[in-house]
């Protein structure tokens, strides 16, 4: 058995292509498989067999499109209400792709339904001789979260987590190599998920907090506890893949002009430059937002969670960073933004005016920061809660559209951990003409400049 990941950086999720030299298995395909696809040719195999481990909450799913193009078996949980004709699966069910055995198993936890993939190769010289393909179940470290389906869902869901996990040790062999699909960045993971890059069973059922609690009242209160916040986006996902979601648009379109970009920017529409934090606070079109792209997993989520869902948006920046940013946001559903193609926002100008404003360090901000200005930290509350500048004021970022007028009318100092969502946040606001400043340094350095932190007393 070969295992060939399929790596998403910038949703923190993998999607796996399992053969035997000849028939290949995937499981969990992202929308543009064409990056499986490849896979498969430089494998030399072909797509005989496509499955879900559940029907995702954080992005929409090629595993449609996979099996429809490439003929192949398309395996979704029986009990999933889906719009199109699928390969039933059920617990227990089990299957044969080439030389390897398929069995699926229930897992419930992240959702009702979810399913995990134990496979097993009986070539004795086979370099993987099993492996479990535990999509948002069990993970590296922890487990998938157990909140997507509402309040009154989130205790059950965590108890048949704990379970689940149980039964995937007691049906795999401690050396069976484990495949996540969650747990590398993604928000659908909770609790403290590792980010090591392969494990096995054997190894999590020494080292994973789900299967060494024996407590299974601690282990749910102690999910529960670390439950956070996670995209608004995510509320269209899983009707999107269980209607059964078409091919990603992925071509760049036409070029907006001058003359329209500065129509959409005048009508408050969004326009999102791609460009490196400090280049945009520099110089930037006004009514422009900055969502900087290559910084990780950071651009696809925070956009779709930042931005009203399914309004006109226009794409501004370099044509590589618009070919990629169009790529990574139809794995969430945002389809064929427009773009505007350029490196200077001085040439897509024409009659908008170029605008800035102020960056600086922590350093700056005890050196320049006057009598009843705003330190404003659009961190996530648990991590505002851990530490944060005396007397800052804090609005996550996902909330900042929404709470603008609650922030006091002076001169904003914002920061965040890296800097990224920050500057997310100062785009914002200057775009509703707030006087704002970019702290762009880490807030672990804050302490050596002299910042008063207050840090929880909690254990």
């Amino acid at each position: 058995m070969d295992v060939v990941v399929i790596e998403t950086t910038p949703l923190g999720d993998r999607s796996y292509l399992v053969h035997d030299g000849s028939a290949g298995f995937v499981i969990d395909p992202q929308r543009d498989t064409d990056r499986v696809e490849a896979a498969a040719r430089a494998a030399g195999v072909s797509i005989t067999h496509v499955a879900e481990t559940h029907i995702h909450n954080d992005y929409v799913t090629g595993g449609l499109l996979l099996a429809r193009d490439h003929g192949a078996v398309y395996f979704v949980n029986a009990d999933d209400d889906v719009a199109f004709e699928r390969e039933p699966v059920t617990d227990g069910t089990t299957f044969t792709v080439g030389r390897l055995s398929v069995k699926a198993l229930a897992t419930p936890g992240h959702t009702h339904t979810h399913l995990s993939y134990l496979v097993n190769d009986d070539d004795p010289d086979a370099g993987i001789r099993q492996a479990v393909f535990s999509g948002g179940s069990l993970l590296y470290g922890s487990v998938g979260r157990t909140d997507l389906l509402g309040p009154d869902e989130t205790e059950g869901l965590a108890r048949e987590q704990y379970a689940a996990v149980r039964r995937l040790v007691a049906e795999a062999a401690p050396d069976a190599v484990l495949y996540p699909t969650h747990g590398f960045g993604s928000f659908c993971s909770i609790g403290p998920a590792s980010r090591i890059s392969i494990s096995t069973i054997g190894e999590q059922a020494a080292s994973n907090h789900a299967l060494t609690d024996p407590d299974e009242d601690h282990f749910v209160r102690h999910l529960l506890a670390n439950i956070s916040a996670y995209p608004t986006y995510y509320a269209h996902m899983s009707p999107l893949n269980s209607a059964g979601p078409g091919p990603a648009r992925l071509e760049v379109p036409a070029n907006v002009d001058p003359a329209e970009l500065k129509r959409r920017l005048d009508a408050g529409e969004w326009v999102v430059d791609l460009r490196q934090r400090v280049a945009f606070a520099a110089n930037h079109l006004l009514g422009s937002v900055g969502f900087e792209y290559g910084s990780g997993s950071s651009f696809t989520s925070y956009l779709g969670w930042v931005l009203p869902w399914n309004q006109p948006l226009t794409l501004v920046g370099p044509l590589d960073e618009v070919e990629k940013a169009i790529r990574d946001l139809s794995r969430i559903g945002i389809d064929s933004p427009d773009a505007a193609v350029g490196e200077d926002p001085g040439t897509l100008a024409r009659g908008t005016p170029l605008v800035q404003y102020p960056i600086t360090d922590w350093a700056g901000l005890m050196r320049e920061r006057g009598p009843g200005e705003t330190v404003l930290d659009v961190r996530r509350t648990e991590e505002f809660a851990a530490s944060h500048v005396s007397g800052a004021v804090n609005v996550p970022l996902h909330e900042l559209l929404l709470r603008m007028d609650d922030l006091p009318n002076s001169r904003i100092w914002v920061h965040c951990t890296s800097g990224y969502r920050a500057s997310v946040a100062a785009s914002l606001l200057h775009r509703a003409a707030r006087d704002v400043v970019l702290i762009d340094a880490p807030f672990r350095e804050a302490a050596d400049a002299g910042v008063e932190l207050t840090r929880s007393t909690a254990e």
